[in-house]
């Protein structure tokens, strides 16, 4: 019913917000609009937006765009040469300053086998028992209970789509009472985030007019694991690359020709082993070059609150690698990491036999300082300097023949790393904000170890950037039994209120 009353309030003359509410007055305000919120959040997360598939993705632009327009948006699709972005504004010529909001609508696969629900995308609530399990229970509960602890279950609720519902809750709230923010909005909408927005860099050079802005936002990722208020002023790139050693043209009996046909495994695992050190450290040379941590720097980075402990015992690890200290300085450089190995078989297949070949698919993490040309010549180097010829070709008859040992390596770049100065004038902004909303200075993360594909927008529009994460750390993202916490989901329609009336001048 709420949502058919709001449509008219488009149509009357908005006002800036008199005064930036207070925390109570902000609280008040989510508490009346929170459960018009989860209906918004339940329509959207129904949509399958498996990022696959070209037509789920279809599906979710289409919904955002009737919901944007409904609420007075302008509307335009930008082509990139796959599924377009959708790129919604809100500008009056009064004010000087825009902000440009980030979300994603598509999402991971699912198997619904392993979900403990009938349905991935008919979002649930659910509780926990006196067994300490998620057990369903009805919505009609929230007309006379709330516990702040339970939690909607449904691919996207937290990545991504809780944010989106989030923005469009509190946008609401402000609308039927006759207010906007002091400065133009600009929501760029991602529905290829999940395939690594592939894209998006050019799609950005070629429409960043239309994307002009003084800051953005990115309203991805969970809060930090203490599930406080979070900011994130960058998140490290990623690159990948693939090396394939060989042995025989095809794999040889184990007996008839062990000990003399070289194995493709054993030639890959010792080539990997040179990479890093036994203590985990990678060794190329120049690996890490340009990387300085000041004592301001280890400062933010000692203030964030983790339990090194706890992150261990989580992890079941008995070491950590000697690159950082402890966790958040880990994260400040980059990583060279085995993300999978395959050669021959394994288990109940397993065969006698010396493989044809071994795979090693490597992921490199990148920090501001990375140049991932450089590290991928750095490594390549290095790998020439183990005796291995480098093609970037399936090997020949005459070539297999000709060289004793070789490597065919391929790579790619995905995106770079991004970072915003924390003392900048965005923090400082969106600490006022936190600090408004919440009533505490926000946990302040200098980097986040994982990739979001942000700085295409902050390298070709020349802007700062920093994540507003908002949901709960344990919502399990690209699993099965993705979910978002109630109380999470409320404290983010608090977030958008306080950002939507913090001052911008």
């Amino acid at each position: 019913m709420k949502r058919i009353i709001l449509l008219p309030l488009l149509l009357i003359s908005f006002a800036v917000f008199p005064q930036s509410p207070s925390q109570s007055e902000l609280e008040t305000m989510t508490s009346e609009n929170w459960q018009h919120g989860l209906n918004i959040l339940r329509e959207i997360v129904s949509i399958p937006n498996d990022a696959a598939y070209p037509e789920q993705a279809m599906a979710n632009l289409d919904w955002c765009k009737k919901e944007f327009e409904e609420r007075g948006f302008t509307i335009r699709e930008l082509e990139t040469g796959g599924i377009p972005l959708l790129l919604v504004e809100k500008n009056k010529s009064a004010f000087s300053r825009t902000i440009l909001f980030y979300a994603h609508a598509d999402g991971q696969a699912v198997d619904p086998s392993q979900w403990n629900q009938e349905d991935p995308f008919i979002p649930v609530l659910k509780q926990k028992n006196s067994q300490n399990e998620w057990e369903t229970i009805s919505y009609d509960k929230l007309e006379s209970e709330y516990d702040p602890e339970w939690r909607i279950f449904g691919r996207s609720t937290s990545d991504d789509k809780g944010p989106i519902a989030m923005f469009m809750t509190a946008w609401d709230a402000l609308a039927e009472m006759g207010f906007e923010p002091d400065f133009n909005v600009k929501f760029i909408l991602d529905f290829e985030e999940e395939q690594g927005s592939p894209l998006l860099p050019d799609a950005v050079v070629k429409h960043k007019d239309k994307l002009a802005a003084d800051m953005m936002i990115i309203m991805d990722g969970p809060n930090h694991v203490s599930n406080e208020p979070t900011l994130t002023y960058g998140a490290r790139g990623i690159s990948s690359m693939t090396l394939t050693t060989y042995g025989p043209i095809v794999p040889q009996h184990s007996g008839h020709y062990g000990n003399y046909a070289p194995n493709p495994a054993l030639l890959l695992s010792q080539l990997l082993s040179s990479m890093k050190t036994p203590d985990g450290r990678v060794s190329i040379p120049g690996f890490y070059d340009g990387i300085e941590l000041s004592a301001e720097d280890k400062k933010v980075l000692e203030s964030v609150p983790d339990d090194e402990d706890e992150i261990r015992s989580r992890l079941q690890i008995g070491r950590i690698d000697d690159v950082g200290s402890f966790y958040q300085e880990s994260i400040q450089y980059p990583s060279l990491n085995i993300r999978g190995l395959k050669s021959a078989w394994v288990g109940k297949e397993t065969r006698t036999i010396v493989p044809a070949t071994a795979i090693a698919e490597i992921d490199v993490r990148l920090v501001k300082e990375s140049d991932p040309e450089r590290l991928f010549e750095l490594i390549e180097n290095h790998i020439v300097e183990q005796g291995f010829t480098v093609l970037d070709h399936e090997p020949n008859k005459e070539e297999r023949m000709k060289y004793p040992k070789i490597v065919k390596m391929s790579s790619e770049i995905s995106y770079q790393a991004f970072r915003t100065p924390i003392d900048s004038e965005s923090g400082e902004w969106l600490r006022s904000m936190m600090s408004r909303a919440f009533g505490t200075e926000p946990v302040e993360i200098r980097i986040m170890g994982g990739s979001i594909p942000i700085s295409p927008f902050v390298d070709a529009l020349g802007i700062p950037a920093v994540v507003v994460p908002t949901v709960n750390p344990d919502n399990n993202q690209h699993s099965p039994n993705e979910n978002i916490r109630l109380e999470n989901y409320r404290n983010g329609i608090t977030t958008f209120l306080s950002i939507f009336t913090e001052p911008y001048k």
